[in-house]
């Protein structure tokens, strides 16, 4: 009789080195994912980083006209200011010769309501170089960096100095009277 007529070696059933040959290879599998999982999840951001990029809201309940408060939104500081009725005229009465990056007045100011339209959420990083200008309260001027000497009115456009474009303005909207929430632009 020959091998075939007893069906010991038949080759088309599974074996038991089969079996192990599987057996090894999932065993493997499992293990280089168990060591690769540690590297792959260091590359997620943290808890922290993940909710740096949140919008955040800000009381400014306690904020009068002429006041300031600076504020950090993903890492980055901005300027919240509530201009004056003086402040705005000043802004308004600059013209395209006055700055390096025209943008019309009403276009940098924003408010709860469209009758308080005098207040200012711009990056306070300069846009030359990065450092943060300081506040300065002489009618037109806002903000004034030290560093290099770019001035910036009071909403942020720029009127002179090294800096080209003026400050940014973030995604903000106002919830309420009293609540600022910036990282969003809808209510």
């Amino acid at each position: 009789m020959s091998e075939q007529d007893n069906g010991k070696n038949d080759h088309n059933e599974p074996t038991r080195r089969d079996f192990l040959y599987l057996s090894t290879g999932m065993a493997a599998a499992v293990g280089a994912v168990g060591v690769a999982w540690p590297f792959i999840d260091q590359m997620n951001p943290d808890a922290a980083t993940r909710a740096a990029g949140e919008p955040i809201e800000v009381n400014v309940s306690s904020l009068e006209p002429g006041g300031h408060v600076i504020v950090k939104w993903r890492g980055k500081p901005y300027f919240v200011r509530y201009l004056t009725d003086d402040e705005v005229v000043a802004a308004d009465e600059l013209t395209a010769g006055d700055m390096k990056d025209y943008a019309p007045v009403d276009t940098r100011l924003g408010g709860p309501t469209d009758e308080a339209k005098k207040w200012v959420v711009v990056s306070a990083n300069c846009t030359h170089l990065g450092c943060v200008p300081q506040v300065v309260d002489s009618k037109p001027e806002g903000w004034a960096c030290a560093c290099h000497g770019s001035v910036f009115d009071t909403t942020g456009r720029i009127l002179r100095g090294p800096a080209a474009v003026n400050l940014p303005k973030p995604p903000y909207v106002f919830a309420n009277e009293t609540t600022l929430v910036i990282g969003t632009d809808q209510a």
